[in-house]
């Protein structure tokens, strides 16, 4: 006869203003301003071998979007103290691997459309990834361009904003047209993303990117593959690219920190390669594996 034997369920762990907590004692939404308002925004860090990449990357683009979102990180907290924090999340959450960790920054307090406070509070939730490293598909993406909203360009445009409606909408049109994602242009008609990710091309050997000028995301897989690209020689540039330059390029694909870099097979009825986003990704890879 089989006994049963009961098992205390997991339960997950978070971080609240650096403070690891249970679920129940996270904030209650209706009081928050990043439910309230969208006040605020976020970083996705990917973990790989339980470690966040690219961490330095992130802290900078959290202390440029605190600025631009005229908050005040009073706690003192460095990068440092994060990349610590956030191991230690991987750790009780049992990341050991791949992972996906979530930090939602926002402004604390109360008030209205004039906040009573500009410090900042922040929670970070973390969740395992079936994959360690990044992973090179064999079919490419199919996209196309998203026409029921632009982007406006503004000195937020660049962050990660709690506000996704724009992207939101891009990816259920998407979804609708049985495309695999969406790409979005600003209010000059340029193509400057997806729907989840950056965008570059190649064209005769050379890289091409919309200039964060141009409103994108200032991604964090963007500004590593830029880097990756010129110390491996390739040439990079950052303009403004359109759909007719799309259609002559050799190749296209999109990168971003959970996926990395996916390549595009088709864009209206224009085909591509993958040769270098192959490369890209493989030589990625072999830089997290190096720094263990």
């Amino acid at each position: 006869m089989n006994h049963f034997q009961w098992r205390p369920t997991e339960r997950p762990c978070y971080l609240m203003n650096g403070e690891f907590c249970a679920d129940s004692a996270l904030p209650f939404s209706h009081f928050n301003r990043g439910f309230l308002y969208s006040d605020g925004f976020f970083e996705t860090v990917r973990i790989c071998n339980g470690i966040p990449q690219h961490l330095a990357l992130h802290w900078n683009r959290i202390s440029s979007s605190l600025r631009a979102h005229r908050m005040e990180n009073k706690q003192g907290l460095t990068e440092k103290q994060l990349g610590h924090r956030l191991q230690e999340l991987c750790e009780r959450n049992a990341i050991n691997q791949g992972g996906r960790v979530r930090i939602t920054i926002f402004r604390n307090g109360g008030g209205r459309y004039r906040p009573e406070s500009n410090e900042m509070a922040w929670i970070a939730t973390a969740e395992p990834l079936q994959d360690n490293l990044l992973i090179s598909e064999e079919k490419g993406l199919n996209v196309d361009l998203y026409s029921g909203m632009q982007k406006q360009v503004n000195p937020l445009s660049n962050f990660k904003n709690l506000s996704s409606n724009l992207y939101i909408q891009a990816a259920l049109w998407a979804e609708e047209e049985g495309l695999d994602d969406a790409l979005i242009q600003n209010e000059a008609c340029d193509v400057i993303e997806s729907s989840h990710s950056n965008l570059f091309l190649v064209s005769n050997g050379a890289l091409y990117t919309p200039g964060l000028d141009s409103g994108p995301v200032g991604g964090i897989m963007r500004a590593s593959t830029i880097n990756l690209a010129l110390r491996q020689g390739y040439k990079v540039y950052e303009c403004n690219i359109t759909p007719k330059e799309m259609m002559a390029a050799d190749e296209m694909f999109l990168t971003n920190t959970i996926r990395g870099i996916q390549w595009i097979a088709r864009f209206k009825d224009r085909r591509y390669f993958h040769t270098t986003s192959k490369e890209l990704l493989k030589l990625m890879n072999e830089t997290w594996i190096s720094q263990l």
